[in-house]
């Protein structure tokens, strides 16, 4: 009798494994399973597993919630998985309440304290998994990926940094999950940089081994130190880069422009490009940071060059066109000359038969893609979105910062002023809309279609240290 049950057991597992769950017969499966009396943990974990596969990660709670027996390493393991997976209010109370009650021998097991870590992390639970890691004694390569992985995720990039310093110390290798980790952090490193995280990317970039350094991990560091200033760093890594294929040097020459030109070197800048063109062909890329440089240092005589060569250059480019020509007219605007700018951008504009890009940011927030537009009222919570950013206007003047007439891009209407224009812009907006959410997000992202501009980089950043925020 015991042989029949236990054949027939495995042929059941079998049906379930290989049949109905790779045909996607969820309900079959389920009703084939609850037809088995005495479940042990592997039927349960072979069912867990199709239920994950087949994304109905929810039906494991219901079942779980049957469950006679206490799940062993693997099913707990999987547990966690599909609660991390699910991340609501359900599968955190299911996910936390076996955490609590885990057996104790369980807890220096590396892979099923990596699942509750990625768990907890997805919970938004930082705390709770920095804990769980610091319990475990033996560490591995998997965990620590789990822990910067998390990081991540929550938006602390730079605490992955301070992981892979305690790597190094305990000679532990980090494996292929860690790694891209890191280069993930490396690729957000852009954003920090500008909160003074382009010396970590370097640090970082220095302890990979020569053999993972590549394409990506040359070019973000390269535009860490553009956005930090960095330039001794970017040319030093730049001369070493020993395979330069046509690709690696056009972008690496692009970073290293980029960071002349934010630097106001533009001599060097134009010899770089100079050079880069008797070889290559050239890119409008390299002279759209040329151009932001000198509009940034209200350079407009270099600005008109710089543009009239892009326009010799890149006749057919109609869309870095007319990025070249807003950059222009806003020079033309920082210096006063608002007619001019006006002038100047309807003719151009007019010349190449395009229309100018309406400037959008677009952010998270709760789950939806907000999208807004400078002086936007169309949000359902534009009184509170604008009442936020007469705090922050009045904090930031408090503080000392002044509003610098020079982003104006167009004369005063009647009844505005300096500050109710440059306060209406998108990149304020989405700083105001992401802080008065319940609870307010550690992390805020922006994408935007257009460059972000100085005057709204200042009280951002101030908004950042205020929080201890990194956007």
């Amino acid at each position: 009798m015991l042989s029949n049950f236990l054949s027939n057991t495995f042929k059941i597992q079998a049906i379930i494994n290989k049949t109905l769950m790779k045909s996607k017969d969820i309900d079959n499966a389920m009703h084939l399973f609850s037809s088995i009396t005495n479940k042990s943990n592997y039927m349960y974990t072979v069912m867990f597993k199709g239920l994950i596969i087949n994304n109905v990660a929810e039906k494991i709670l219901d079942l779980f919630d049957e469950m006679k027996i206490e799940p062993n390493q693997l099913t707990l393991t999987i547990l966690f998985n599909a609660s991390a997976v699910l991340n609501n209010n359900r599968p955190m109370k299911t996910g936390k309440k076996l955490l609590a009650e885990m057996p104790e021998n369980y807890r220096n097991h590396n892979v099923i304290s990596t699942s509750a870590i990625d768990m907890l992390m997805k919970f938004g639970d930082v705390e709770g998994a920095e804990t769980i890691f610091r319990s475990v004694k033996a560490k591995g390569a998997d965990i620590y990926g789990a822990l910067m992985n998390g990081y991540n995720l929550n938006g602390e990039s730079w605490k992955c940094f301070k992981v892979f310093e305690e790597m190094n110390e305990k000679d532990i290798i980090p494996d292929e999950i860690a790694w891209n980790v890191l280069i993930g952090a490396c690729s957000k490193i852009n954003a920090f940089a500008l909160n003074g995280m382009g010396t970590q990317a370097v640090e970082l970039y220095r302890k990979m081994p020569n053999n993972l350094r590549d394409h990506i991990s040359h070019i973000c560091v390269l535009n860490a130190c553009s956005h930090a200033g960095l330039l001794h760093e970017a040319r030093t890594i730049f001369n070493e880069v020993s395979l330069k294929t046509e690709s690696i040097i056009t972008t690496m020459v692009q970073c290293f422009v980029d960071c002349l030109s934010r630097l106001f070197m533009f001599d060097e800048a134009q010899k770089l490009i100079e050079d880069y063109e008797k070889t290559n062909t050239p890119s409008i890329v390299m002279y759209m940071s040329l151009l932001s440089g000198a509009r940034n240092s209200r350079n407009s005589n270099l600005s008109e060059k710089i543009y009239k060569r892009m326009k010799t250059l890149f006749p057919n480019a109609r869309e870095g066109l007319v990025s070249g020509i807003v950059l222009l007219s806003n020079i033309y605007s920082s210096l006063g000359k608002y007619e001019e700018a006006k002038h100047f951008r309807s003719n151009q504009i007019e010349e190449l038969g395009v229309k100018v890009k309406v400037g959008l940011s677009w952010t998270e927030i709760k789950g939806h893609i907000v999208q807004l537009k400078a002086h936007d009222h169309s949000h359902p919570q534009s009184t509170e979105i604008y009442a936020k950013i007469d705090r922050l206007k009045s904090k930031a003047i408090e503080n000392g910062f002044i509003f610098d007439s020079s982003w104006m891009t167009r004369s005063l209407n009647e009844n505005e002023t300096i500050e109710s224009v440059l306060c209406g812009h998108i990149e304020l907006l989405v700083i105001a809309l992401n802080s008065i959410q319940e609870p307010t997000p550690k992390f805020i992202q922006v994408v935007e279609n257009l460059r972000v501009c100085g005057h709204c980089r200042n009280p951002s950043e101030q908004k950042n240290r205020e929080d201890g925020r990194h956007d």
